[in-house]
């Protein structure tokens, strides 16, 4: 049973709980946080939506099912590794690329630790939803 206050708080929350969770995303690799605590937040949000307006809205608002989502993040966090095996590196070692440097060192620090978390956050987002909209659809 969904109430109309419920609903007005869900989409409210939903969309801070998302921000959150990519501020908690990309915060991750230089202090607490990372792919998992922002995948379960992002997995909150979406439960929470699922339980105010549906499962079919969750569904739709998620854009892919949560099975491939999750499948997704295991290739990324996969290809994440296999970057520093190529360069001649053991796998899964930090590399960097300056985005926009113009040799002097300034620029926009990407990493693959970065493409990792991101993985990670799309396994956890993707198995957690999995389950709960299974659980949800049965209730």
């Amino acid at each position: 049973m969904s109430t109309p206050i419920l609903q007005a708080a869900a989409r409210i929350l939903v969309a801070l709980l998302l921000v959150f969770s990519l501020f908690m995303l990309v915060r991750g690799h230089n202090a607490p946080g990372g792919g998992f605590i922002g995948g379960l937040i992002a997995a909150a949000a979406f439960a929470l939506l699922a339980m105010s307006h549906g499962v079919d809205a969750a569904r739709r608002a998620l854009h892919l099912p949560p099975e491939m989502v999750a499948g997704i993040g295991v290739g990324l966090a996969l290809l994440s590794g296999l970057i520093a095996g190529l360069a001649g590196e053991a796998p899964f070692t930090g590399l960097w690329l300056l985005l926009g440097s113009d040799g002097g060192g300034k620029g926009l620090p990407l990493s693959t630790v970065l493409l990792f978390d991101v993985g990670v956050w799309m396994v956890v987002l993707g198995a957690i939803l999995t389950l709960v909209l299974a659980l949800e659809e049965d209730v």
